[in-house]
């Protein structure tokens, strides 16, 4: 027994002296890229498959283990053309996986990510907001159905195509206007862009979540979807309750009043300034060397943040 327990710690001693900081860096790369699949899955309908598929893989592991030839045969041929029908299957989730992995952020930076946006723009993004808070609070109080779409980074130009082009600008009036019965654009979406209607009468990609609650209509579907397929913001207004809500990553928001709803889209919609988002990268840093982060006052003096 002595003899086994020196002979195991010998062979620990020698992993941990081949041990090398690469091999460190794959274990924690492998276990990250593990963790997110398993979350990514998680939040889509691809759930309830990967419990059938690891089933299919233990019963193929255990059909060769007993040499059960027959069985072993079909289910190899199973799982082989099964990889393809899960690419064709499951074509909206592997977009938007792919999608998020391209933004992803590091250290609070975004990988190819444009420049922010100057004042002006900002100004804009402020007045749009404004302006689309209180259309649908009118059109919530008048019962009249609305779907607007807020463009981030995923581009929409597909979505676009699929209605008319506007380019105008962002008033009351205007979002009135479009989806007022009975005009020929009010059964689409508007899709907003650098707080400009790019287009109205876009029609969008409905969810395909089961668990949606059977009094929300075609509106809360498309938002959904859209907010599925992309990392679009879209805002609906009840035809039949009034009721506003907004769609992020595949959950809607609901029963938001103006203040709320102006305060969820100023949060995502308009960046932090460049000097306020340098300080920000900054405190990650800090934080990740180990240090307290700081401020140097104008007068050279040093105060805690």
């Amino acid at each position: 027994m002595n003899t086994g327990f020196w002979s195991f710690l010998e062979d620990v001693g020698n992993v941990l002296r081949d041990f090398k900081p690469a091999d460190l860096l794959d274990i924690v790369v492998v276990a990250f890229l593990t963790y997110e699949l398993i979350v990514l899955v998680r939040q889509t309908r691809a759930a309830q498959l990967v419990k059938g598929i690891l089933i299919l893989f233990v019963a193929s592991f255990l059909s060769d283990l007993w040499a059960m030839r027959t069985l072993s045969y079909v289910l190899q041929k199973i799982l082989q053309f099964g990889v393809l029908a899960l690419v064709v299957v499951f074509q909206p989730e592997i977009r938007r996986a792919l999608e998020q992995v391209g933004r992803t952020n590091i250290f609070a930076i975004s990988i190819f990510k444009g420049k922010t946006p100057d004042e002006q723009l900002r100004e804009r993004w402020k007045t749009a907001i404004a302006t689309v808070c209180d259309a649908a609070e009118q059109m919530s109080d008048s019962r009249t159905g609305a779907l607007i779409v807020f463009e981030r980074r995923s581009n929409l130009s597909e979505i676009i195509k699929t209605g008319t082009v506007l380019n105008a600008d962002i008033n009351v009036e205007a979002i009135g206007t479009i989806f007022y019965e009975g005009t020929p654009l009010h059964d689409g979406a508007v899709v907003v862009r650098d707080a400009r209607i790019k287009a109205a009468g876009c029609v969008l990609p409905l969810s395909a979540n089961q668990d949606i609650s059977k009094d929300m209509g075609t509106r809360h579907r498309a938002a959904l979807g859209m907010s599925e397929n992309s990392d679009a913001l879209c805002v609906v207004v009840s035809e039949e309750t009034g009721i506003i809500s907004m769609a992020k990553n595949g959950v809607l928001i609901r029963r938001l009043d103006r203040q709320n709803l102006y305060n969820l889209l100023q949060m995502e919609l308009i960046p932090d300034p460049p000097a306020e988002e340098e300080r920000r990268t900054q405190r990650v840093l800090n934080r990740l060397r180990g240090k307290k982060a700081k401020e140097v006052s104008v007068d050279g003096d040093k105060k805690a943040e």
